[in-house]
């Protein structure tokens, strides 16, 4: 095993994988910021509040003397959804990356044919025709 995984370090999958990393982490906050940015204040026009702010409260807080509002139990789904639009612009993302690397590659050229000539069985025909004679 250890054998294996000092190949794979080695033939450069290690790396691609730490820069991948690398640049997944930091286009997440570029897609978050648009999410948050521009879809999200679009889709809350439609429900005439700010969309990360969406919830379904299942039992009523209190207001304490602070004016906070304590003690309420909610479903946070307007955050939930925002986060699976970003997984969904991502996910697309990285599929057409994906795709443009695949074409950009060469095609693997088909494995030259053997030489045409006389089968094995032939050959020993042949020699089994001149040593009869």
């Amino acid at each position: 095993m250890l054998k294996e995984f000092k190949e794979f370090a080695m033939k450069g999958n290690l790396v691609d994988i730490a820069v991948a990393f690398v640049m997944g982490a930091a286009f997440n906050k570029v897609v978050s910021s648009f999410t948050g940015g521009i879809v999200s204040p679009l889709i809350g026009l439609i429900f005439n509040t700010d969309f990360k702010d969406l919830k379904y409260v299942v039992t009523e807080g209190t207001v304490n003397a602070a004016g906070e509002m304590a003690g309420e139990v909610a479903i946070l789904y307007g955050e939930f959804l925002t986060n699976v639009i970003d997984f969904i612009i991502v996910a697309f993302v990285m599929f057409m990356v994906i795709k443009g690397i695949n074409s950009m590659k060469k095609k693997e050229e088909p494995a030259p044919e053997a030489p045409k000539g006389p089968s094995d069985i032939e050959l020993l025909q042949e020699i089994r025709d001149l040593l009869k004679k």
